[in-house]
Protein backbone atom coordinates (compact mmCIF):
# COMPACT_ATOMS: atom_id res chain seq x y z
CA UNK A 1 0.00 0.00 0.00
CA UNK A 2 1.09 3.37 -1.21
CA UNK A 3 0.84 6.05 2.05
CA UNK A 4 1.00 9.85 1.77
CA UNK A 5 0.69 11.10 5.29
CA UNK A 6 0.44 14.51 3.80
CA UNK A 7 -3.29 13.38 2.31
CA UNK A 8 -4.04 12.05 5.82
CA UNK A 9 -5.93 13.85 7.98
CA UNK A 10 -8.21 11.31 10.38
CA UNK A 11 -6.24 8.27 11.91
CA UNK A 12 -8.72 5.91 13.83
CA UNK A 13 -6.25 3.43 15.85
CA UNK A 14 -8.27 0.15 17.04
CA UNK A 15 -6.71 -0.89 19.93
CA UNK A 16 -5.35 2.53 21.26
CA UNK A 17 -4.98 1.48 24.94
CA UNK A 18 -2.09 -0.61 23.81
CA UNK A 19 1.79 0.49 24.20
CA UNK A 20 2.36 0.33 20.54
CA UNK A 21 -0.40 2.19 19.33
CA UNK A 22 -0.81 4.54 22.23
CA UNK A 23 2.86 6.08 20.74
CA UNK A 24 1.56 6.60 17.35
CA UNK A 25 -1.59 8.38 18.48
CA UNK A 26 0.67 10.92 19.89
CA UNK A 27 3.26 10.57 16.57
CA UNK A 28 -0.36 11.62 14.97
CA UNK A 29 -0.68 14.07 17.33
CA UNK A 30 2.45 15.91 16.73
CA UNK A 31 1.53 16.17 13.41
CA UNK A 32 -1.32 18.07 14.13
CA UNK A 33 -3.53 14.93 13.05
CA UNK A 34 -7.05 14.45 13.94
CA UNK A 35 -6.89 11.08 16.03
CA UNK A 36 -9.27 8.97 17.38
CA UNK A 37 -9.49 4.99 18.64
CA UNK A 38 -10.71 2.62 20.23
CA UNK A 39 -10.05 -0.22 23.38
CA UNK A 40 -12.03 -2.48 25.80
CA UNK A 41 -10.94 -1.19 28.62
CA UNK A 42 -9.73 2.47 30.60
CA UNK A 43 -6.28 2.28 32.08
CA UNK A 44 -3.25 4.64 32.66
CA UNK A 45 -2.62 4.65 28.95
CA UNK A 46 -6.04 5.40 27.84
CA UNK A 47 -6.32 8.03 30.62
CA UNK A 48 -3.05 10.01 29.67
CA UNK A 49 -4.63 10.30 25.84
CA UNK A 50 -7.99 11.18 27.09
CA UNK A 51 -5.95 14.40 28.76
CA UNK A 52 -5.05 15.09 25.68
CA UNK A 53 -8.01 15.57 23.94
CA UNK A 54 -8.45 12.13 22.34
CA UNK A 55 -11.90 11.04 21.79
CA UNK A 56 -12.08 7.37 22.76
CA UNK A 57 -14.92 4.38 22.46
CA UNK A 58 -14.66 1.79 24.82
CA UNK A 59 -17.03 0.07 22.71
CA UNK A 60 -15.75 -1.57 20.16
CA UNK A 61 -18.13 -1.49 17.20
CA UNK A 62 -18.59 -1.54 13.41
CA UNK A 63 -20.58 2.17 14.06
CA UNK A 64 -17.50 3.87 14.90
CA UNK A 65 -16.22 3.92 11.93
CA UNK A 66 -17.40 7.13 9.76
CA UNK A 67 -16.51 7.84 6.13
CA UNK A 68 -14.02 11.09 7.09
CA UNK A 69 -11.16 8.52 8.35
CA UNK A 70 -8.97 8.41 6.33
CA UNK A 71 -6.43 5.16 7.99
CA UNK A 72 -7.29 2.64 10.57
CA UNK A 73 -4.50 1.28 11.97
CA UNK A 74 -5.23 -1.51 14.16
CA UNK A 75 -3.44 -4.34 16.92
CA UNK A 76 -2.34 -7.61 15.53
CA UNK A 77 -4.16 -9.10 17.99
CA UNK A 78 -7.71 -7.98 16.13
CA UNK A 79 -9.37 -11.07 14.68
CA UNK A 80 -10.06 -10.71 11.14
CA UNK A 81 -14.02 -10.32 11.52
CA UNK A 82 -13.50 -7.84 14.49
CA UNK A 83 -16.68 -5.04 13.64
CA UNK A 84 -14.26 -2.34 13.25
CA UNK A 85 -12.11 -3.42 11.14
CA UNK A 86 -14.33 -5.33 8.81
CA UNK A 87 -16.36 -1.77 8.60
CA UNK A 88 -13.28 0.05 7.50
CA UNK A 89 -12.61 -2.98 4.88
CA UNK A 90 -16.10 -2.97 3.55
CA UNK A 91 -15.85 1.23 3.05
CA UNK A 92 -12.92 1.06 1.20
CA UNK A 93 -10.87 3.01 4.39
CA UNK A 94 -6.95 1.74 3.89
CA UNK A 95 -5.77 -0.49 6.82
CA UNK A 96 -3.01 -1.43 8.62
CA UNK A 97 -1.62 -3.20 11.63
CA UNK A 98 0.81 -1.38 13.80
CA UNK A 99 3.77 -3.32 12.69
CA UNK A 100 3.11 -2.71 8.80
CA UNK A 101 3.01 1.03 10.32
CA UNK A 102 5.79 0.85 11.54
CA UNK A 103 7.49 -0.84 8.87
CA UNK A 104 6.88 2.23 6.53
CA UNK A 105 7.81 4.87 9.31
CA UNK A 106 11.27 2.88 9.11
CA UNK A 107 11.89 3.85 5.92
CA UNK A 108 11.38 7.38 6.24
CA UNK A 109 14.05 7.33 9.45
CA UNK A 110 17.55 6.40 10.08
CA UNK A 111 16.27 3.62 12.12
CA UNK A 112 17.19 1.70 14.79
CA UNK A 113 15.62 -1.03 15.73
CA UNK A 114 16.27 -2.61 19.46
CA UNK A 115 15.47 -6.40 19.16
CA UNK A 116 16.05 -9.09 21.48
CA UNK A 117 13.92 -11.59 24.30
CA UNK A 118 14.45 -9.68 27.34
CA UNK A 119 15.71 -6.02 28.20
CA UNK A 120 14.58 -4.37 24.48
CA UNK A 121 12.01 -1.29 26.73
CA UNK A 122 15.02 -0.37 29.12
CA UNK A 123 17.54 -0.33 26.03
CA UNK A 124 15.01 1.78 23.82
CA UNK A 125 14.79 4.60 26.38
CA UNK A 126 18.09 4.67 27.74
CA UNK A 127 19.63 5.18 24.35
CA UNK A 128 16.91 7.94 24.15
CA UNK A 129 17.40 9.71 26.46
CA UNK A 130 21.10 9.44 25.80
CA UNK A 131 20.74 10.73 22.27
CA UNK A 132 18.40 13.52 23.50
CA UNK A 133 20.95 14.80 25.89
CA UNK A 134 23.16 14.87 23.34
CA UNK A 135 20.92 17.05 20.82
CA UNK A 136 20.42 14.54 18.64
CA UNK A 137 16.55 14.72 18.68
CA UNK A 138 15.64 11.59 17.81
CA UNK A 139 11.76 10.18 17.78
CA UNK A 140 11.55 7.53 19.94
CA UNK A 141 8.96 4.85 20.05
CA UNK A 142 9.35 2.65 23.51
CA UNK A 143 7.44 -0.19 25.24
CA UNK A 144 6.58 1.90 28.51
CA UNK A 145 6.14 5.00 29.81
CA UNK A 146 9.25 7.21 29.86
CA UNK A 147 8.95 9.37 33.58
CA UNK A 148 11.26 11.61 31.79
CA UNK A 149 8.88 12.40 28.99
CA UNK A 150 5.25 11.40 30.82
CA UNK A 151 5.40 8.89 27.48
CA UNK A 152 6.11 5.88 25.38
CA UNK A 153 6.97 8.12 22.36
CA UNK A 154 9.18 11.14 21.71
CA UNK A 155 8.43 13.30 18.83
CA UNK A 156 12.17 14.41 17.71
CA UNK A 157 13.17 16.72 14.51
CA UNK A 158 16.01 14.50 13.46
CA UNK A 159 16.51 11.49 10.80
CA UNK A 160 17.29 9.39 13.99
CA UNK A 161 13.97 6.80 15.00
CA UNK A 162 14.47 4.32 17.82
CA UNK A 163 12.27 1.78 17.70
CA UNK A 164 11.50 -1.22 19.78
CA UNK A 165 11.24 -4.50 17.27
CA UNK A 166 9.10 -6.91 19.12
CA UNK A 167 9.41 -10.56 18.07
CA UNK A 168 6.08 -11.70 18.52
CA UNK A 169 4.98 -13.51 15.32
CA UNK A 170 8.42 -11.97 14.21
CA UNK A 171 6.47 -9.06 13.84
CA UNK A 172 10.36 -7.29 13.83
CA UNK A 173 10.98 -8.13 10.24
CA UNK A 174 8.14 -5.61 9.07
CA UNK A 175 10.90 -3.01 10.22
CA UNK A 176 13.14 -1.61 7.69
CA UNK A 177 15.85 -0.29 10.48
CA UNK A 178 19.85 0.75 9.45
CA UNK A 179 21.02 -0.31 12.74
CA UNK A 180 19.96 -3.33 15.13
CA UNK A 181 20.34 -3.54 18.74
CA UNK A 182 20.31 -7.31 19.32
CA UNK A 183 20.23 -7.58 23.43
CA UNK A 184 19.43 -11.50 23.78
CA UNK A 185 17.61 -14.56 22.64
CA UNK A 186 15.94 -17.32 24.62
CA UNK A 187 13.01 -19.67 24.22
CA UNK A 188 9.86 -17.54 24.46
CA UNK A 189 6.56 -16.91 22.08
CA UNK A 190 6.37 -20.52 21.71
CA UNK A 191 2.50 -20.29 20.33
CA UNK A 192 4.66 -19.30 17.30
CA UNK A 193 8.34 -20.75 16.84
CA UNK A 194 9.06 -24.47 17.10
CA UNK A 195 11.97 -23.86 19.00
CA UNK A 196 15.13 -21.78 20.05
CA UNK A 197 16.22 -22.75 16.97
CA UNK A 198 13.80 -21.75 14.96
CA UNK A 199 13.84 -18.37 17.19
CA UNK A 200 17.38 -17.60 15.80
CA UNK A 201 16.42 -18.62 12.76
CA UNK A 202 14.32 -15.32 12.32
CA UNK A 203 16.34 -13.31 13.93
CA UNK A 204 19.13 -13.93 11.98
CA UNK A 205 16.38 -12.88 9.16
CA UNK A 206 15.78 -9.59 10.93
CA UNK A 207 19.67 -8.65 10.35
CA UNK A 208 20.05 -10.22 7.15
CA UNK A 209 17.51 -7.36 6.66
CA UNK A 210 20.58 -4.31 7.35
CA UNK A 211 22.06 -2.92 4.58
CA UNK A 212 25.38 -2.91 3.54
CA UNK A 213 26.31 0.00 5.21
CA UNK A 214 24.38 -0.77 8.07
CA UNK A 215 25.45 -1.36 11.45
CA UNK A 216 24.55 -4.62 14.13
CA UNK A 217 25.24 -4.27 18.23
CA UNK A 218 25.22 -7.69 20.04
CA UNK A 219 25.06 -9.10 23.48
CA UNK A 220 28.43 -10.91 23.13
CA UNK A 221 28.24 -13.10 26.42
CA UNK A 222 24.23 -14.49 25.01
CA UNK A 223 25.55 -18.02 23.91
CA UNK A 224 22.39 -18.03 21.80
CA UNK A 225 22.88 -15.19 19.27
CA UNK A 226 26.53 -16.11 18.96
CA UNK A 227 25.35 -17.75 16.07
CA UNK A 228 23.28 -14.99 14.60
CA UNK A 229 25.63 -12.98 12.39
CA UNK A 230 26.22 -9.67 9.85
CA UNK A 231 28.26 -9.46 6.54
CA UNK A 232 28.90 -5.84 7.52
CA UNK A 233 29.90 -3.82 10.80
CA UNK A 234 29.16 -5.95 14.16
CA UNK A 235 29.73 -3.89 17.45
CA UNK A 236 29.66 -6.41 20.51
CA UNK A 237 29.25 -5.39 24.43
CA UNK A 238 29.62 -7.89 27.49
CA UNK A 239 31.93 -8.60 30.15
CA UNK A 240 34.93 -9.94 29.21
CA UNK A 241 37.64 -7.84 27.58
CA UNK A 242 36.86 -10.14 23.65
CA UNK A 243 34.17 -7.21 23.26
CA UNK A 244 34.79 -4.15 21.84
CA UNK A 245 32.84 -2.61 24.81
CA UNK A 246 33.07 -4.18 28.20
CA UNK A 247 32.07 -3.24 31.75
CA UNK A 248 34.24 -4.40 34.92
CA UNK A 249 34.83 -3.07 38.46
CA UNK A 250 31.31 -3.19 39.23
CA UNK A 251 30.47 -2.13 43.00
CA UNK A 252 26.50 -1.99 44.26
CA UNK A 253 26.66 0.59 47.26
CA UNK A 254 23.20 2.27 48.61
CA UNK A 255 21.00 1.70 45.61
CA UNK A 256 23.56 2.70 43.36
CA UNK A 257 25.72 0.61 40.91
CA UNK A 258 29.28 1.87 39.83
CA UNK A 259 30.92 0.42 36.94
CA UNK A 260 33.80 1.46 34.39
CA UNK A 261 33.05 0.82 30.64
CA UNK A 262 35.76 0.23 28.13
CA UNK A 263 36.06 0.51 24.84
CA UNK A 264 38.64 -1.37 22.46
CA UNK A 265 40.22 -2.30 26.07
CA UNK A 266 40.61 1.50 26.94
CA UNK A 267 38.95 3.20 29.95
CA UNK A 268 35.80 4.91 27.93
CA UNK A 269 34.00 6.11 31.16
CA UNK A 270 33.01 4.94 34.48
CA UNK A 271 29.24 4.69 34.86
CA UNK A 272 26.89 5.72 37.51
CA UNK A 273 23.52 3.36 37.56
CA UNK A 274 20.32 4.09 40.21
CA UNK A 275 18.26 0.64 38.52
CA UNK A 276 19.76 -2.81 39.63
CA UNK A 277 20.20 -5.54 38.02
CA UNK A 278 23.01 -7.17 36.03
CA UNK A 279 20.76 -6.87 33.12
CA UNK A 280 20.36 -3.54 33.12
CA UNK A 281 24.37 -2.70 32.75
CA UNK A 282 24.32 -4.94 29.33
CA UNK A 283 21.22 -2.77 28.53
CA UNK A 284 23.23 0.47 29.46
CA UNK A 285 26.33 -0.88 27.56
CA UNK A 286 24.14 -1.64 24.69
CA UNK A 287 22.88 1.68 24.57
CA UNK A 288 26.34 3.20 24.83
CA UNK A 289 27.43 1.39 21.66
CA UNK A 290 24.40 2.55 19.53
CA UNK A 291 24.71 6.26 21.43
CA UNK A 292 28.71 6.56 20.53
CA UNK A 293 28.19 5.52 17.27
CA UNK A 294 25.59 7.70 16.42
CA UNK A 295 27.71 10.76 17.96
CA UNK A 296 26.75 11.22 21.66
CA UNK A 297 29.91 11.50 23.70
CA UNK A 298 30.75 10.23 27.11
CA UNK A 299 30.08 13.11 29.11
CA UNK A 300 26.60 13.31 27.37
CA UNK A 301 25.89 9.25 27.96
CA UNK A 302 27.02 9.38 31.84
CA UNK A 303 24.33 12.07 32.62
CA UNK A 304 21.95 10.50 30.73
CA UNK A 305 22.30 6.91 32.73
CA UNK A 306 23.26 8.45 35.57
CA UNK A 307 19.71 10.45 35.30
CA UNK A 308 17.82 7.57 34.30
CA UNK A 309 15.11 6.14 37.18
CA UNK A 310 13.77 3.25 34.63
CA UNK A 311 10.37 2.99 32.36
CA UNK A 312 7.31 2.48 34.36
CA UNK A 313 7.09 -0.67 35.47
CA UNK A 314 10.62 -1.97 35.54
CA UNK A 315 11.74 -2.50 39.11
CA UNK A 316 9.63 0.37 39.82
CA UNK A 317 9.45 1.65 43.39
CA UNK A 318 5.15 2.27 43.88
CA UNK A 319 5.68 3.50 47.18
CA UNK A 320 5.24 1.80 50.57
CA UNK A 321 2.55 -0.32 52.24
CA UNK A 322 2.95 -0.31 56.02
CA UNK A 323 6.45 -1.08 56.35
CA UNK A 324 7.07 -2.66 53.21
CA UNK A 325 8.53 -1.11 50.22
CA UNK A 326 6.29 -2.39 46.96
CA UNK A 327 7.89 -2.28 43.41
CA UNK A 328 5.90 -3.55 40.46
CA UNK A 329 7.83 -5.32 37.15
CA UNK A 330 6.75 -5.96 34.14
CA UNK A 331 8.67 -9.09 33.84
CA UNK A 332 7.41 -12.20 32.16
CA UNK A 333 10.01 -14.79 30.93
CA UNK A 334 11.66 -17.05 33.21
CA UNK A 335 15.32 -15.18 33.07
CA UNK A 336 13.88 -12.07 33.40
CA UNK A 337 12.09 -13.11 36.63
CA UNK A 338 15.97 -14.62 37.66
CA UNK A 339 17.51 -11.53 37.01
CA UNK A 340 14.97 -9.33 38.59
CA UNK A 341 15.29 -11.30 41.73
CA UNK A 342 18.98 -10.64 41.87
CA UNK A 343 18.63 -7.57 41.46
CA UNK A 344 16.13 -7.04 44.53
CA UNK A 345 18.90 -8.67 46.63
CA UNK A 346 21.48 -6.62 45.55
CA UNK A 347 19.49 -3.37 46.68
CA UNK A 348 17.78 -4.69 49.27
CA UNK A 349 20.56 -6.87 51.10
CA UNK A 350 18.69 -6.81 54.60
CA UNK A 351 15.07 -7.41 53.41
CA UNK A 352 13.15 -10.41 52.61
CA UNK A 353 11.88 -10.60 48.92
CA UNK A 354 8.08 -11.46 48.90
CA UNK A 355 6.96 -12.25 45.52
CA UNK A 356 3.29 -11.38 44.00
CA UNK A 357 3.75 -13.54 40.38
CA UNK A 358 1.26 -13.54 37.88
CA UNK A 359 1.68 -15.72 35.06
CA UNK A 360 1.45 -14.26 31.51
CA UNK A 361 0.02 -16.04 28.37
CA UNK A 362 -1.19 -19.92 29.19
CA UNK A 363 0.82 -21.37 25.81
CA UNK A 364 3.91 -19.54 27.73
CA UNK A 365 3.21 -20.71 31.20
CA UNK A 366 3.04 -24.20 29.36
CA UNK A 367 5.76 -24.35 27.20
CA UNK A 368 8.34 -22.53 29.35
CA UNK A 369 6.66 -24.20 33.16
CA UNK A 370 9.79 -26.08 34.20
CA UNK A 371 11.99 -22.88 33.63
CA UNK A 372 9.79 -20.82 35.88
CA UNK A 373 9.13 -23.10 38.55
CA UNK A 374 13.67 -22.71 38.80
CA UNK A 375 12.81 -18.98 38.65
CA UNK A 376 11.89 -18.10 42.16
CA UNK A 377 14.74 -19.59 43.96
CA UNK A 378 16.00 -16.03 45.57
CA UNK A 379 12.41 -15.44 46.83
CA UNK A 380 11.61 -15.72 50.72
CA UNK A 381 7.79 -16.36 49.65
CA UNK A 382 6.04 -16.61 46.62
CA UNK A 383 2.64 -16.02 45.64
CA UNK A 384 1.24 -17.14 42.39
CA UNK A 385 -2.47 -16.02 41.38
CA UNK A 386 -3.61 -17.58 38.55
CA UNK A 387 -2.79 -16.85 34.94
CA UNK A 388 -3.71 -13.70 32.90
CA UNK A 389 -5.78 -14.46 29.77
CA UNK A 390 -4.25 -12.46 27.06
CA UNK A 391 -7.00 -11.39 24.48
CA UNK A 392 -6.70 -12.57 20.99
CA UNK A 393 -3.44 -14.79 21.63
CA UNK A 394 -5.06 -17.73 23.70
CA UNK A 395 -5.13 -20.96 22.09
CA UNK A 396 -7.74 -23.47 23.45
CA UNK A 397 -5.54 -26.83 23.52
CA UNK A 398 -3.18 -24.52 26.24
CA UNK A 399 -5.86 -23.33 28.35
CA UNK A 400 -6.07 -26.39 30.87
CA UNK A 401 -2.82 -25.24 32.56
CA UNK A 402 -3.30 -23.46 35.81
CA UNK A 403 -1.16 -21.63 38.57
CA UNK A 404 -1.53 -24.73 40.61
CA UNK A 405 0.42 -26.56 38.19
CA UNK A 406 3.42 -23.93 38.12
CA UNK A 407 3.58 -24.42 41.70
CA UNK A 408 3.20 -28.50 42.46
CA UNK A 409 6.61 -27.52 40.10
CA UNK A 410 8.29 -25.39 42.49
CA UNK A 411 10.61 -26.49 44.78
CA UNK A 412 9.99 -23.97 47.33
CA UNK A 413 9.13 -24.11 51.30
CA UNK A 414 6.77 -21.03 50.93
CA UNK A 415 4.55 -21.18 47.93
CA UNK A 416 1.23 -20.06 47.35
CA UNK A 417 -1.88 -20.51 45.29
CA UNK A 418 -3.75 -17.07 44.67
CA UNK A 419 -7.13 -17.48 42.72
CA UNK A 420 -7.80 -14.01 42.41
CA UNK A 421 -6.75 -10.83 44.24
CA UNK A 422 -8.61 -10.90 46.89
CA UNK A 423 -6.94 -14.06 47.39
CA UNK A 424 -3.86 -12.96 46.87
CA UNK A 425 -4.75 -9.90 49.87
CA UNK A 426 -5.95 -12.24 52.32
CA UNK A 427 -2.45 -14.08 51.67
CA UNK A 428 -1.06 -11.14 52.22
CA UNK A 429 -2.71 -10.66 55.54
CA UNK A 430 -1.83 -13.85 57.17
CA UNK A 431 1.90 -13.94 56.15
CA UNK A 432 1.82 -10.08 57.43
CA UNK A 433 5.04 -9.01 56.09
CA UNK A 434 7.05 -6.13 57.97
CA UNK A 435 10.32 -4.19 56.63
CA UNK A 436 9.81 -6.63 53.52
CA UNK A 437 9.64 -6.06 49.41
CA UNK A 438 6.91 -6.91 47.67
CA UNK A 439 7.75 -7.78 44.50
CA UNK A 440 4.74 -7.62 42.09
CA UNK A 441 5.68 -9.65 38.81
CA UNK A 442 3.72 -10.00 35.67
CA UNK A 443 3.03 -8.36 31.97
CA UNK A 444 -1.03 -8.71 33.39
CA UNK A 445 -2.73 -6.67 35.12
CA UNK A 446 -1.62 -7.58 38.53
CA UNK A 447 0.37 -3.46 38.62
CA UNK A 448 -3.16 -2.73 39.58
CA UNK A 449 -3.01 -4.83 42.51
CA UNK A 450 0.22 -3.01 43.50
CA UNK A 451 -1.11 0.19 43.73
CA UNK A 452 -4.01 -0.72 44.98
CA UNK A 453 -2.14 -2.00 48.49
CA UNK A 454 -0.12 1.60 48.49
CA UNK A 455 -3.17 4.04 47.99
CA UNK A 456 -4.51 2.54 51.92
Amino acid sequence: MRLNLDKINKIYLSGIGGIGLSALAYYFLNLKKQVIGSDLAESEVTRRLLDKGIDIYFKQKGTNITSDIDLLIYSSALPSDHPELVKAKTMNIPTLTYFEFLGFLSKKYRTVAVAGTNGKTTTTAMLGLALEKAGLDPTVIVGSLVPEWGSNFRFGQSDILVVEACEWQAHMLEIKPQIIILTNVAEDHLDYYKDLADIKKHFQKFVGKLPAGGLFIKNFDDVSSESIKFSGPTLTFGKTNKADYHFSDLKIDTGQQRLAVYKNKELFSEIDLSIPGEYNIYNSLAAIVAADYLGANKHQLWNALHDFKGPWRRFEKVGTSKTNIVISDYAHHPDSIQGLLRAAKDFYPDKKIIVIFQPHHHNRTQTLLEDFAKSFYLADQVIVSEIYQVSGREDKKHEAVTSQDLLDKMNHNKKYYAADFKAIKNILKKINPTNSVLLFIGAGDIDNLARELVKK
